[in-house]
């Protein structure tokens, strides 16, 4: 049998700051990542058996099933990832507590008859979630934002550039991407960022960001997001987002 190509979306998570904890904290971290998916993706009426799973070691990639839309991956996923991974940072002692770096593309893969997948998207994957802008982004706050994601472009124009519902464009700021050979405009999402979502009122919410107005760049017109030079150090819960889409009916297929 010939391998086939699909178009898919990819999803992909790193525990930062994860070396040196250990064996036993490893292990522990990354069932509290895996519960925290697996949670998030059953509000977004989705199940981690619905997806590739591909073990990292310290994290994990996600292969959406085929025809899922790239907005699927984004509202109300991270939103809910990031809820779930503050409240388990709250009850946890400081060697257990996770920030959560994640990255989103999509494009063509090459699936062979065996099982194995591969192909050049993963390479873009993995040099956004490596990128100075997303680790940047995850350390800001005075303790870290528990998820940090970035958009390529590609997912970015086709997901926030169409107008999905949950997906506004003040809420990611623009970034340039260099890590090695690859280099390429991004966008990033976290709570507290300085045009980015703002804490709003109900589950996992508080009333503050930490940051006062004046620290806070002004709300370019037009709705465009803005670029900024300077991560700001800011405070905030988790935004929640609502998105409409059909029923999905797709196939697990599990990845050690």
């Amino acid at each position: 049998m010939n391998p086939r190509y699909e178009y898919r979306a990819l999803l992909a998570c790193d525990i930062a700051g994860s070396a040196g904890r250990g064996e036993h904290r490893l292990q522990e971290i990354r069932r509290v990542l895996r519960a925290a998916l697996s949670g998030g993706l059953a509000v977004a009426d989705l199940g981690p058996r619905d997806f590739g799973y591909v073990d990292t070691g310290d994290g994990c990639q996600l292969i959406a099933p085929a025809g899922l839309p790239k907005a699927a991956l984004l509202v109300p996923l991270l939103p809910e990832l990031s809820v779930r991974i503050r409240e388990h940072n709250e009850q946890a002692c400081p060697d257990a507590r996770l920030r959560v770096r994640v990255s989103a593309h999509a494009g063509e893969l090459r699936f062979e008859p065996a099982g194995a997948v591969s192909g050049t998207p993963f390479e873009a994957l993995a040099r956004l979630l490596d990128s100075d802008p997303l680790r940047q982004a995850s350390l800001a706050g005075p303790e870290g934002t528990p998820v940090a994601a970035i958009l390529s472009r590609h997912v970015y124009e086709e997901t926030v550039g169409h107008g999905y519902p949950g997906l506004e464009r003040g809420a990611f700021t623009a970034a340039e991407v260099r890590v090695k050979e690859y280099a390429a405009e991004a966008w990033l999402w976290y709570p507290g960022s300085p045009v980015g979502p703002q804490p709003a009122a109900g589950r996992g919410t508080d009333s503050g960001t930490g940051t006062s107005p004046d620290e806070r760049p002004e709300r370019p017109e037009g709705g465009e997001p803005r670029r900024v030079e300077q991560l700001v150090q800011a405070r905030g819960r988790s935004a929640v987002f609502a998105v409409s889409r059909g029923e999905q009916h797709v196939h697990y297929t599990e990845r050690s």
